[in-house]
C-alpha cells in the first residue's frame, strides 16, 4: 500500500509545508474519528496531469492520460488516508487508501472543497447495504484548503444518544470546525506521536472557565483512584488536580493553566500511588474559547513497569562495574605476584593472565556505561590494540593499528571476541614480529546474507579464502556456499616471519591459540583460517555470525 508522503508526491501539486500540516492531522485524527463514531477519509485533489477518464473509478497511477471536465475545480481526488473508529462499527470495512475519483462521483467533498465549508446536506447512502450518513470537513492551513475529510457514520446501530454521546458529538462538531478554521492540529505543535490517552480511556468536558460540564464513567474513575471520591461536575479541574497532587514539593506552574483548558499540552499527575496521564485541547471556534476536552488515562502499571525496567538496567550495570573493579583486582594482584616471581617462564605465563583478564575487564567497563547490551566494539578493539602495543619489547616497534569498523556488536559476542583479538595481537608481536621492526593491521569488515564484498584495500574475504575443509576436492562432500546472515569478518595481518612450514592449528599446543580457537569457533560458531600473507608474513582470518539467535558449532 503506498504511503501518504507517496500519494501526495505523485498526484498532487501540494507542497512539503502542506505535507507536514497534513502528517500532523493524520497522526491525532484517531480523536475525531472516535468522538464522531464514523470512519474518516482524507481526500486531496489530483493534480491536471493525473486527470481521469469520465467513466468511472480506479486505483492511483502515476501520469494516467484521460479526459478532464473542465467544469470543475478540479480534475479529481485521491484518498491519502483512512481511519475507522474504536468506539463505533465502521461504514467501510476495505481499504480505501490509493482510490482514485472523478469530480462529480463525491458530490459532498466538491462542495466543501468548493464553499470551503462543512457540508451537513444529504440523505444516508445505502451503496453497501447499510445506511451511511456523509459528511464533508475542508481541511484548511492558514488560508489555503488543503484537501477534504470525508466523515462516514454507519447508522446501522442507531438508538436514542446518552449523554455521554452526545458529548462525543458536541466535541467532535467542534473539532471539525477548528479542521475548516486552520486551527486543528495547533499550529507550532509538534504531531503527536506517541501514546497518549484515548477517547475510551477518559474525558472530561469544561467551559471556558475551566470548570467540568461532564465527565466519563471512565475519568471519575481516574480521579477516583487519585482520591478524588466526589462528582467532578461543577468543578474546576486545574485547582482539584493540582491540590491533589500537592506534596510539598515544587510542582509545575503550567499544571493549573493547562488543566483550566487555556493551554494545548500532555501532563501527568501522581497522587496516592496512582499516576495520570492528562491530555487537553482547547476548543476555538470563530476564534473565541469555548471549552476544552481533556483526556485521561491511568498509567500507573505501566509507569511502574518502566521504573522497574530502569532500575533494573542500573543494577545491570553497577554489575558491570562491580565486575571490572574485581577483574582490575586480579590482574593487579597476578601482576603483584609476577613481579615476586624467579622463573621467566612463570612470569610470562602471569603476564599473559593479566593481558586476558584486561581484555574481559574492558569490556565490562563499556558495558556499565551503556543501557542496553549492546557495544560500540570500535573503541574496545583500540583499546585492545594500543594495550597490545604498550606490552610489546623495545626492539621491535611496533604499532598496531585498525582499518575498518566493527560497529555494534552484542555482549555475547563482544566479550569474547575481545579476548581472541588480545590473543592474537599478541602471538604476532611474540612470535612473527619477535625482535624486529615491522606492521601489525587489524582490519574490521561487516557483510550480510552471504554476499561476497571487497575491501577497498583489496582483501577479499569470501572467494579467496575458505572455512577449514571446506570445498577440498579430495574430501567428497565438502562443498559449501558462503554463510548468509550478517557477519563480522576480522583480519590480523602482519609482516613478520610467516608461519612455520609445519604449522597446523589444529595441533597446535599453543595456549593462546586453544583459547582463540574455542572462543571463535566454539563459542561464537565462528570461522578460524591461519594462511600466508601475501608479501611475507601472517593473516589471521576471522568470521563471526553477529545475529542474536547464531547457534556455536563445537569446536
Amino acid at each position: 500500500m503506498p504511503t501518504l508522503t507517496d500519494l501526495v508526491r505523485d498526484h498532487t501539486d501540494l507542497t512539503d509545508t502542506d505535507l507536514e500540516w497534513l502528517h500532523a492531522l493524520v497522526s491525532d485524527w484517531q480523536l475525531l474519528a472516535d468522538l464522531s463514531f464514523a470512519d474518516l477519509l482524507l481526500w486531496v485533489p489530483l493534480r491536471s496531469a493525473d486527470a481521469l477518464p469520465a467513466d468511472g473509478t480506479t486505483r492511483a497511477g502515476r501520469g494516467r492520460p484521460g479526459l478532464m471536465d473542465t467544469g470543475a475545480a478540479v480534475p479529481g481526488w485521491v484518498a491519502i488516508a483512512q481511519m475507522r473508529p474504536t468506539t463505533g462499527p465502521t461504514a467501510y470495512p476495505e481499504d480505501l487508501v490509493g482510490k482514485v475519483v472523478r469530480t462529480g462521483r463525491r458530490g459532498l467533498i466538491d462542495v466543501a472543497w468548493r464553499e470551503r465549508r462543512i457540508v451537513r446536506e444529504g440523505d444516508p447512502e445505502w451503496g453497501s447495504g447499510i445506511p451511511v450518513r456523509e459528511e464533508s470537513i475542508p481541511v484548511r492551513r492558514g488560508a489555503k484548503i488543503l484537501g477534504v475529510i470525508q466523515r462516514s457514520t454507519n447508522l446501522s446501530s442507531a438508538r436514542t444518544p446518552s449523554r455521554l454521546e452526545l458529548t462525543y458529538l458536541q466535541s467532535a462538531s467542534d473539532l471539525a470546525t477548528m479542521i475548516s478554521e486552520g486551527r486543528f492540529p495547533v499550529p507550532g505543535e509538534e504531531p503527536n506521536m506517541v501514546r497518549s490517552p484515548r477517547v475510551g480511556d477518559g474525558l472530561m468536558r469544561l467551559d471556558r472557565s475551566g470548570r467540568v460540564t461532564y465527565a466519563s464513567p471512565n475519568a471519575q474513575s481516574a480521579y477516583r483512584r487519585l482520591g478524588y471520591p466526589a462528582d467532578l461536575v461543577g468543578e474546576a479541574l486545574g485547582q482539584i488536580t493540582a491540590d491533589l497532587c500537592d506534596t510539598g514539593e515544587p510542582m509545575e506552574e503550567a499544571l493549573s493553566v493547562v488543566l483550566s483548558g487555556r493551554a494545548p499540552r500532555e501532563v501527568e499527575v501522581e497522587s496516592r500511588g496512582s499516576i495520570m496521564q492528562l491530555r487537553t485541547i482547547p476548543l476555538v471556534v470563530g476564534g473565541t474559547r469555548i471549552g476544552a476536552v481533556v483526556l485521561c488515562r491511568d498509567v500507573t502499571e505501566l509507569r511502574w513497569r518502566d521504573r522497574e525496567l530502569m532500575t533494573k538496567d542500573a543494577t545491570i550495570r553497577e554489575i558491570h562495574h562491580r565486575v571490572k573493579n574485581n577483574l582490575q583486582t586480579v590482574a593487579a594482584l597476578l601482576r603483584l605476584q609476577a613481579r615476586r616471581l624467579r622463573i621467566p617462564e612463570g612470569r610470562a605465563a602471569l603476564d599473559e593472565a593479566v593481558r586476558r583478564v584486561g581484555s574481559i575487564a574492558i569490556v565490562h567497563e563499556t558495558l556499565s556505561h551503556t543501557p542496553d547490551e549492546l557495544i560500540d566494539f570500535d573503541d574496545i578493539a583500540d583499546r585492545v590494540i594500543t594495550m597490545a602495543g604498550e606490552v610489546s619489547t623495545p626492539e621491535t616497534k611496533v604499532t598496531p593499528k585498525r582499518t575498518g569498523s566493527f560497529g555494534v556488536l552484542p555482549a555475547e559476542v563482544a566479550t569474547p571476541l575481545a579476548m581472541a583479538l588480545t590473543e592474537l595481537l599478541q602471538n604476532a608481536l611474540e612470535h612473527g614480529l619477535a625482535n624486529r621492526f615491522g606492521t601489525l593491521e587489524v582490519v574490521a569488515h561487516r557483510y550480510g546474507e552471504g554476499e561476497v564484498t571487497r575491501e577497498p584495500g583489496g582483501a577479499s574475504f569470501w572467494g579467496e579464502w575458505k572455512a577449514p575443509g571446506a570445498n577440498d576436492p579430495r574430501v567428497p562432500g565438502t562443498e559449501t556456499e558462503p554463510p548468509s546472515g550478517r557477519r563480522l569478518v576480522t583480519i590480523v595481518a602482519d609482516d613478520g616471519v610467516g608461519l612455520p612450514p609445519d604449522f597446523d592449528m589444529e595441533s597446535s599446543d599453543s595456549l593462546g591459540l586453544q583459547i582463540v580457537r574455542t572462543l571463535i569457533i566454539g563459542e561464537l560458531g565462528g570461522h578460524l583460517d591461519f594462511r600466508p600473507r601475501e608479501g611475507g608474513g601472517t593473516e589471521v582470518v576471522v568470521d563471526i555470525p553477529i545475529d542474536h539467535h547464531h547457534r556455536p558449532s563445537r569446536p
